[in-house]
């Protein structure tokens, strides 16, 4: 009876810790209502790097008393070229203009936006409702352009793209403009919320860009000269200018706005803010009331913490947008070369299972030779080791350096040589199960560490996720979940197998349970979806690490264990504040208002997108080729590894169930159970290769009835047990133990 109620227990205490810590920390905060006007001033591809007190003096100085952020300028289509960005902008939604493009050369080729003045005062935009059809038709958000102008009586819109965000989803722009006038303060005091197209910046050459942002910067200073007494002026970066996708200018100066980063609920970090947060921001401030189930976004906020010093601040979303840059071109090679080397070693592995066994006086393939078999399992390792050493080479800014892929491969091949080094040389790597346990605790340790320091390593990270893709800001990344899947099981297998039969579903409930709880806090992981894969991972685990299979009363427990902390983290997102909820949170919202449709459809699109272009796909199937294929057949090791330590069996088994649901709950279809598999897979391998080469061993087991009724080798160390099991094994016997019985099967 022990044995059942002590992983209860267990749970239970580790729920309460969890609830503990979701209600300790204080809401994320908006700045107050307090504006009578908004003005928005869109500079399509405007940078950090194109801003300083020479060049830009007007925006220097506002970002100075302001709030300052990179901005993601990501919308329904990529890139995001000006034309998507105002459309953007003006629905609080990832939209985009039916006619945007891009030409040869990767430049943005403007579309002819026609607006008609009938009256002289407003303007008539034909084009708009056929953009409407086709972000209703066409795109999978639900985007209804003309959103934000419908939410307050009047609009100003001064030029071409403004009038694309002002318009109402008919057509109409309430006040329009060609252009800013020569004193523009009638104008922009005539209606609450005035957009402003102040031109772009466009191509790369230092002197173009210069002169542009020298323009806008001179517009600029025209718009804050008329401002309106209580006005938030918000300056934003709004699009790309290319192909080539880049975080942007965020500035917000006004009441509540002082001297900070700007942040937003969408993106859970200081310093960030996505496009879409700038309508909900705008109708927040004017403390107007949001269309309901239209905006994607949510109101930004002001946060403490930015550097005194101007230039130090700046140079923060400037690094990060050099940063994020160098990360998408790295991830390409670096996933490859991650692939291509574990397929090598998968091929190289095959071979090796069939002749490292020991034939016992029978004739045989040579068995491997020592240094074959050791400069093997390095290799294992070290391959094992890779994703974790690439997410700590992110905490040297190699990204900085004239040849930035190569200070990466160099910083993480240290790294790898480092880990492997010390894993090999451990005491503990001399046990069977002593790579699998070392490799599994550093790899999940590397992660949860990052996790609970801020993701600040995975935040355009390599092994990461990118703020230019604007998914994901803060917590735990899909690499990284994978990882800290495969390390926390396999970590947990291990130690589970160490200690009494009866405690061992204690063992894998605590240490499961602690990861759940990390992974899924809005406050640290911010991922209730990897949660519950996670769940369903360990309660598979923890059913089956005693040995036997899946009974009916196992799976019983192991629902209604995961069903109590999937309704916990359900309940717990949903008493959040709407704009602060998760993805769990914000999905189940959506079933109860009727719009989760569009969630599933994209939801499913993401998952065909990543299982299609993504390499860690590749890694995934060539995982599970080399586990059916080889690993688990009558010579490949694995089976005789599983019944040697039935608790690796079931950290194993969950593994891969907390993965593949993980990854499909997600979008991110194989990812992560890829990136569990560079972590899993090889350390089953070379554990498989160990146990293969003791299976000719002779050593007489003398079996007998433990106080618990498990059966157990005289000598009562786990490894004494296991040396008296394995030849047993070899011979075709299968060792159960039911109550004080044991039986042997030939």
């Amino acid at each position: 009876m022990r044995h059942r109620i002590v992983p209860l227990l267990v749970l239970a205490v580790l729920l309460a810790a969890g609830i503990t810590a979701l209600a300790g920390q204080p809401a994320v905060g908006t700045s107050a209502r307090s504006a009578d006007y908004v003005v928005v001033v869109g500079v399509a591809g405007l940078r950090w790097d194109d801003v300083d007190p020479q060049r830009t003096p007007t925006l220097w100085q506002l970002a100075g008393q302001g709030s300052i952020a990179a901005l993601s300028v990501r919308s329904a289509r990529l890139p995001t070229c000006p034309a998507d960005g105002w459309v953007t902008l003006g629905a609080g939604n990832y939209a985009a203009h039916d006619a945007s493009g891009v030409d040869t050369d990767g430049e943005c080729t403007p579309p002819q936006i026609v607006v008609d003045q009938p009256d002289g005062i407003g303007g008539f935009l034909p084009s708009q409702r056929a953009t409407v059809r086709f972000n209703q038709e066409r795109l999978s958000w639900g985007a209804v352009p003309g959103a934000l102008a419908e939410s307050v009586r009047c609009t100003v819109a001064v030029g071409p793209g403004a009038a694309l965000a002002a318009a109402r989803p008919f057509g109409r722009v309430d006040r329009y403009e060609p252009e800013l006038p020569e004193d523009p303060r009638d104008l922009l005091a005539s209606c609450v919320l005035s957009l402003v197209d102040a031109g772009a910046v466009t191509g790369e050459d230092p002197a173009v860009r210069a002169a542009a942002a020298a323009q806008a910067d001179a517009e600029l200073a025209r718009v804050l000269a008329a401002r309106p007494q209580r006005s938030l002026v918000l300056v934003a970066g709004l699009a790309d200018t290319s192909t080539s996708t880049r975080l942007h200018v965020a500035v917000a100066d006004g009441p509540g706005w002082d001297a900070g980063w700007i942040t937003s609920p969408t993106t859970g970090r200081d310093g960030y803010l996505q496009l879409v947060d700038l309508a909900p921001t705008a109708l927040y401030v004017l403390d107007r009331n949001q269309p309901a189930g239209l905006f994607i976004g949510q109101p930004a906020a002001s946060a403490p913490g930015r550097p005194q010093d101007l230039a130090d601040a700046i140079a923060h979303p400037a690094d990060a947008d050099r940063e994020a840059r160098a990360q998408r071109r790295a991830s390409a090679w670096f996933f490859g070369l991650l692939v291509a080397f574990q397929t090598i070693l998968a091929v190289a592995v095959v071979p090796l299972l069939r002749r490292v066994r020991r034939n016992a006086g029978r004739p045989g393939p040579d068995p491997v030779t020592r240094w074959a078999g050791a400069i093997l399992e390095v290799l294992l390792t070290a391959a094992a080791l890779t994703i974790p050493a690439a997410l700590l080479a992110d905490g040297l800014p190699w990204w900085r350096s004239d040849r930035p892929n190569l200070a990466l491969a160099a910083i993480t091949l240290v790294a790898v040589a480092i880990g492997t080094t010390a894993v090999r040389f451990s005491r503990p790597y001399r046990s069977t199960l002593g790579p699998m346990a070392l490799v599994a605790t550093v790899a999940a340790a590397v992660v949860a560490a990052d996790v609970l320091t801020g993701a600040r390593l995975q935040l355009n990270g390599v092994t990461g996720y990118s703020a230019l893709e604007g998914g994901r800001y803060a917590g735990l990344g899909t690499v990284g979940l994978g990882v800290l899947i495969a390390g926390t099981l396999l970590a947990a297998g291990c130690l589970a197998q160490r200690v009494r039969r009866s405690w061992r579903v204690t063992v894998v409930v605590a240490v499961g349970g602690a990861v759940i709880i990390l992974v899924g806090s809005p406050y640290l992981g911010a991922d209730p979806v990897g949660a519950i894969a996670l769940t369903a991972g360990v309660s598979i685990a923890a059913a089956i690490s005693t040995g036997g299979w899946l009974s009916l009363p196992r799976v019983a427990w192991a629902t209604v264990a995961g069903l109590v902390v999937t309704v916990g983290f359900a309940l717990l997102d949903l008493q959040r504040p709407e704009t602060e909820r998760g993805s769990l949170g914000r999905l189940l919202t959506a079933l109860g208002d009727g719009t989760a449709g569009l969630t599933l459809h994209r939801s499913s699109a993401a998952n065909l997108a990543a299982l299609l272009g993504s390499p860690l796909t590749v890694l995934a199937l060539v995982s599970g080729v080399l586990v059916w294929f080889a690993l688990l057949q009558p010579w490949g090791g694995l089976k005789r590894l599983f019944g040697i330590y039935p608790a690796v069996r079931a950290a194993m088994a969950g593994a891969a169930v907390a993965a593949v649901v993980g990854g499909g709950l997600a979008g991110a279809a194989l990812d992560v159970a890829g990136a569990a598999a560079a972590v899993g897979v090889p350390m089953a391998a070379l554990v498989a290769l160990r146990v293969l080469g003791h299976s000719a061993d002779r050593t007489r087991p003398t079996i007998g009835p433990d106080p618990d009724g498990s059966a157990t080798a005289a000598n009562s160390s786990t490894e004494a047990l296991t040396e008296a099991i394995e030849p047993v094994v070899s011979a075709g016997v299968t060792v159960e133990s039911r109550g004080s019985r044991q039986q042997l099967h030939q």
